[in-house]
């Protein structure tokens, strides 16, 4: 039976990932490596499971028959690993884990990371990416979204991880050379340093005179897809920036920036944790999130 098993891991981590350049990187293996289990999975089963070019890898008629029957197979494998796992305190096992570059980089891994060594047994694959993540197609086990949830599905389960407050900012510099902007709704004669993707600019969510928070679209010579950029950007006395406090934190203490408007009400930006449902939540799954919940900057209860 162990032998029927074999290179089934192997098979479902190529169909996942496209190839098996990308399989091979995933789990840690040489590309020979995946192709000869491959090849012995075909020999075994007597059919050809993959149509191969130069440039491209699909499944055939017969491969895409066995890669949905071995998906099924694994979810329940996990499904029994869960349902051991929950008997036990010890965490140990795989999780798999999406998030945004930067938010990851600087506040979600280091969290991870000191969980990881708390629990030995705990593998981590650690996932950064600032694209939407596909989390049943790239059997994500726990993804980490910032901003608004798009419309709930059957297949996934979400909790509320934190708050994160936005600042608008800008350097001693800077407003020292132009002035402080007289008011949220107004940045005549300021430099604005925007943050975009894909074309579109983030407009700053910023509270009026009587503290309600209005979208504020504005125009600048200053657009940056990346947020520490913009931050540098703002460090540096370009221009006003508006920011994740967890970004600047360590500028505003220390003098660099400087936070405008601050007795006004702030915006913030709602983080989530996202994983697909199961009958059996992993002990390593339910133990991270409330871990995340408890340490993120902006943390909050439920």
């Amino acid at each position: 039976m162990l032998d029927r098993l074999d290179g089934v891991a192997v098979f479902v981590e190529t169909v996942d990932a496209g190839g098996f350049a990308r399989a091979a990187e995933r789990l840690a293996l040489t590309r020979s490596a995946v192709a000869k289990a491959i090849a012995r999975l075909e020999t075994r089963l007597g059919v050809r499971l993959f149509h191969r070019t130069t440039r491209a890898l699909s499944l055939t008629e017969d491969g895409q028959i066995y890669y949905e029957r071995c998906v099924r197979a694994m979810d329940e494998l996990r499904e029994a690993e869960a349902l051991l796992e929950s008997g036990r305190q010890e965490v140990s096992g795989r999780l798999r884990v999406a998030m945004p570059v930067l938010f990851g980089r600087l506040c979600v891994a280091p969290i991870l990371l000191e969980l990881a060594r708390e629990h030995p047994n705990l593998e981590l694959d650690l996932c950064f990416s600032d694209r939407p993540t596909d989390i049943i197609a790239e059997r994500i086990d726990l993804a980490i979204r910032n901003g608004k949830l798009g419309p709930a599905t059957g297949q996934l389960r979400s909790r509320r991880l934190s708050s994160q407050r936005k600042v608008l900012c800008a350097s001693p510099h800077y407003l020292a050379a132009r002035g402080h902007p007289a008011d949220t709704q107004s940045f005549d004669g300021h430099d604005a340093l925007l943050y975009w993707r894909a074309d579109y600019v983030q407009p700053w969510t910023l509270p009026d005179v009587e503290g309600k928070l209005i979208e504020v679209t504005l125009s600048s010579r200053f657009r940056f897809d990346d947020l520490a950029v913009v931050a540098d950007a703002a460090a540096a006395g370009l221009g006003i920036a508006w920011l994740p406090h967890w970004l600047v934190r360590d500028s505003l203490q220390d003098g660099r920036l400087i936070a405008l408007f601050e007795e006004r009400p702030h915006a913030s930006v709602e983080c989530h944790a996202l994983w697909p449902v199961s009958q059996h939540m992993p002990l390593r799954l339910r133990l991270a999130i409330d871990t995340l919940v408890s340490r993120l900057p902006g943390a909050v209860e439920g």
